[in-house]
């Protein structure tokens, strides 16, 4: 598992004062990317070499919402590995309280934008 903080800013919010339902993707984004840092893997390196992974699907369970000025706890599990995918569990927390949960399929594509099987080597540092 991976956790990243995330400090609400000003215009991460509506005009209600929390945040705007959209940006939950975008931090958990951010995690899963700091998941793959934390484990060796370079996306951007990746990409270079013509594999990449993509959104396929996204299940998101809205409980409770941030507010600006709010400490955000992002954390990121692989749980589940196929042989052209990865699905995350991810938790959303503040002070410990449950706001958002979600399960995101990646799917890993080649430079034709076609799955591909994700390589061995990438598959070991994924599952350690």
């Amino acid at each position: 598992m991976s956790q990243l903080i995330k400090k609400i800013y000003y215009h991460d919010t509506d005009c209600g004062g929390v945040v705007y339902y959209a940006n939950y993707l975008r931090y958990m984004e951010e995690a899963r990317t700091e998941y793959m840092l934390e484990r060796g893997i370079d996306l951007k390196a990746l990409g270079e070499k013509g594999i990449m992974f993509v959104v396929k699907n996204v299940s998101i369970d809205y409980k409770a919402p941030a507010r600006y000025a709010d400490t955000l706890t992002i954390s990121s599990s692989i749980t589940k590995i196929k042989n052209v995918s990865l699905e995350f569990t991810q938790e959303i927390k503040r002070a410990g309280k449950l706001l958002v949960s979600a399960q995101t399929v990646l799917v890993c594509i080649n430079s034709d934008f076609t799955p591909c099987q994700i390589p061995p080597e990438l598959q070991k540092v994924i599952q350690a």
